[in-house]
């Protein structure tokens, strides 16, 4: 399978419709796919959930979107910090939702999805407010809890490098959510610094085939 190289952003935003459950990479601003998020306010799609590390940083990004009023749910894992003042406020004043997912499991849901696999049970969270309600089961004398896949309709992600099949190769913490999200979601469109010819990039260094990429634009 090869991706399409698109000239644009926009190009490589149109048609996510409103409504949409849309995975956006990075770790922090690391592998924030910016660009790709400013065209996708260009393009308008409202009404959506956004899964993500966390919650958007400062007025740029992911938190450019959220201050559009374009977000009914974020699903994250780090909702609040020094710079995600957008968010705070949309919370305080009940105009968003949130679910926080740790980190861990927010990455093994996404995996999951990607994966073909329909639940899976873990450890972490028992006995606190955010696996309330959800099943548990004891194994070999511990407790877990039922946790169902994560999966996006659209994947939005950044990464270093692609060929012109889309073959990815991302830089450091960029590569922490991006490889999973591409696996778990129906379109996946990559953000990237340059572009090279089939064959210029080592087998060995790249991290999500092309199989999972749908569109790359450079950025």
């Amino acid at each position: 399978m090869t991706a399409r190289i698109c000239e644009t952003a926009a190009e490589a935003v149109a048609g996510v419709e409103d409504g949409s459950t849309v995975l956006v990479g990075g770790f922090g601003m690391a592998g924030m796919p910016v660009r790709l998020v400013d065209a996708l306010i260009e393009q308008g799609a409202k009404d959506l959930t956004v899964v993500s590390n966390n919650a958007g940083n400062g007025d740029t990004g992911l938190a450019a979107l959220l201050a559009k009023g374009r977000v009914r749910k974020v699903i994250c894992s780090f909702p609040r910090q020094t710079d995600s003042w957008v968010f705070d406020g949309l919370y305080r004043a009940g105009k968003i939702e949130l679910e926080v997912v740790p980190q861990g499991n927010l990455a093994e849901r996404m995996r999951a999805a990607g994966a073909g696999i329909g639940a899976f049970f873990s450890p972490t969270g028992v006995g606190t407010p955010l696996t309330e309600g959800k099943e548990t089961r004891e194994i070999d004398g511990r407790t877990y809890v039922l946790e169902y896949p994560i999966r996006g309709d659209v994947a939005l992600i950044g990464a270093y490098r692609s060929d012109r099949m889309g073959n990815l190769v991302y830089r450091k913490t960029a590569r922490n959510f991006g490889p999973v999200m591409a696996t778990a979601a129906g379109l996946v469109v990559a953000q990237v610094s340059e572009i090279v010819e089939t064959g210029a990039l080592d087998p060995e260094a790249v991290v999500t085939p092309s199989i999972y990429v749908d569109r790359v634009v450079r950025a």
